[in-house]
C-alpha cells in the first residue's frame, strides 16, 4: 500500500512511498513501516524515531518537526497524530463488519454490550462484543488489555471479524478511547449513552472534561445517518439531544415518559423483576432475572440496539427471560439453605457501589453483609 492512500493530506512528494504496516510502538516495528511518533504521558513520541529509522521504518508522521538534520526519512506532519493514526489503520484495515455499534457512559457498558450480544445469540445471528470482557464471538475469542483498544489492534481485529463473516459488532468505548481518537474513523451505526458519575478524575482532571469525552463520540464520530440510543431519565440527556438536533442525528430512547419503549411499572420477584413496558402502543409485562433496576435499563438499550438489527422488538420481549446477568454484574452466585443470596459486583466506582447497594436492599428487603 502506498501512504498516500493511508493518509489523505500527505503531501504530493510522499504519496506513493510503498509500506507494509503500520507502528507506534517502536520496539514492534518492522521493515518498511510507517510509523507515528505519538506522545505519551511521560514520553514525546519524536524520541524514538531514531530507533523506527534503525529498525527500517520508511516514514514517520508526528506533530512536530524533529529538530535533527541527519536522520534522512521522510517526515509527514499532521495536526493531530492520534487521529492521523486511526485514519490510517482504518485505511490499512479496509474490511469491517457492516454493522458497529459503540457503547460508552461510566457504568453499564459491559452489561449492554454483553446483553446485546445474548440477545442477537437467541435469534442466531452472528455478532461479537469487544470491551472490558475482551473479544467474545462464537468463532473468535481474544483477551485485551484495555477497554478500548488501540486504533491499530481494534482495525485489525474488526477485519478479523469480518472475514469470519460477523456483521455485527457491539463495542465499549472509554472516556480514554475516544480522547484519544482510538476510535474516529469507525463508521458506527449506532451510539449509546448510560450515565455518568465520578470516575477517570485522575486523567480527565474535572467532570466536565470526562463528558466532553463522552460526546466526542456523538458531536465528531457518528454521522448523519447513525442513529442515539439513551436514556431520557438522565441529567445528560439535554446534553446529547441538543448535539443530537443541530446535528441532525435520529434518536431512539427509554424512560419513564420515553415515546420509544417507555417503563411503566417494575416490581421485584426474589431474584427476578417483572416489568410493564409500553411500545408502540402495545404494553408487555416481562419478566426478567437481573438484579437491579438500573440492570433493566442497560437491557432495554440493548434491546433497541438489536431491533436496530432488523429483529422486531415484540419478539426480542418474549425472549429476555432467558437472559443471564453479566458475569460480575450484580451476578447471582449462590443461594444458601438459610435463604440468604451471595452476589458478585465489579463496583469500582463510588457511584457503581452506592447504586448495587441500593439496588439489594430494594429488591430484597434484606440485611447486608
Amino acid at each position: 500500500m502506498l501512504i498516500g492512500n493511508l493518509l489523505k493530506s500527505t503531501d504530493k512528494k510522499y504519496q506513493k512511498i510503498p509500506i507494509k504496516g503500520i507502528a507506534f510502538d517502536s520496539r514492534k516495528l518492522k521493515k518498511k513501516d510507517v510509523f507515528f511518533a505519538i506522545d505519551g504521558n511521560r514520553t514525546l513520541g519524536t524520541k524514538f524515531v531514531q530507533e523506527a529509522k534503525r529498525r527500517g521504518a520508511v516514514a514517520i508522521v508526528c506533530q512536530k518537526k524533529i529538530g535533527n538534520k541527519d536522520l534522512k526519512i521522510p517526515t509527514i506532519l499532521v495536526k493531530d497524530v492520534r487521529k492521523a493514526l486511526a485514519e490510517a489503520c482504518s485505511n490499512f484495515y479496509k474490511k469491517k463488519p457492516s454493522n458497529i455499534i459503540a457503547v460508552t457512559g461510566t457504568n453499564g457498558k459491559s452489561s449492554v454490550a454483553d446483553f446485546f450480544y445474548q440477545i442477537l445469540k437467541f435469534n442466531k445471528i452472528s455478532v461479537a462484543s469487544i470491551g472490558t470482557l475482551g473479544i467474545i464471538s462464537k468463532n473468535y475469542r481474544k483477551k485485551t488489555n484495555l477497554t478500548s483498544m488501540d486504533p491499530l489492534s481494534l482495525h485489525k481485529n474488526l477485519e478479523t471479524l469480518s472475514k469470519k463473516r460477523i456483521k455485527h459488532v457491539i463495542l465499549e468505548a472509554s472516556s480514554h478511547g475516544l480522547k484519544q481518537k482510538r476510535l474516529d474513523n469507525i463508521s458506527f451505526k449506532i451510539g449509546i449513552f448510560t450515565n455518568l458519575s465520578h470516575d477517570h478524575l485522575d486523567y480527565h482532571k474535572n467532570m466536565k472534561s470526562y463528558l466532553d469525552s463522552k460526546m466526542h463520540l456523538f458531536k465528531n464520530i457518528l454521522d448523519k445517518n447513525s442513529k442515539i440510543i439513551v436514556d431520557e431519565d438522565i441529567k445528560e440527556f439535554k446534553t446529547i439531544n441538543n448535539i443530537r438536533i443541530k446535528r441532525k442525528i435520529k434518536q431512539i430512547t427509554i424512560g419513564k415518559n420515553s415515546k420509544n419503549l417507555k417503563i411503566l411499572q417494575n416490581t421485584y420477584k426474589n431474584n427476578k423483576q417483572i416489568v410493564k413496558i409500553l411500545l408502540n402502543s402495545k404494553n408487555f409485562n416481562v419478566e426478567i432475572p437481573l438484579i437491579g433496576y438500573f440492570q433493566i435499563k442497560n437491557l432495554l438499550m440493548a434491546v433497541l440496539a438489536a431491533a436496530s438489527c432488523g429483529l422486531k422488538k415484540s419478539r426480542i420481549l418474549n425472549q429476555i427471560h432467558k437472559i443471564k446477568a453479566v458475569p460480575g454484574r450484580l451476578e447471582c452466585v449462590a443461594n444458601l439453605k438459610n435463604n440468604s443470596n451471595i452476589i458478585v459486583d465489579f463496583a469500582h466506582t463510588p457511584d457503581a457501589l452506592e447504586q448495587s447497594l441500593m439496588a439489594l436492599r430494594e429488591q430484597f428487603k434484606k440485611e447486608i453483609l
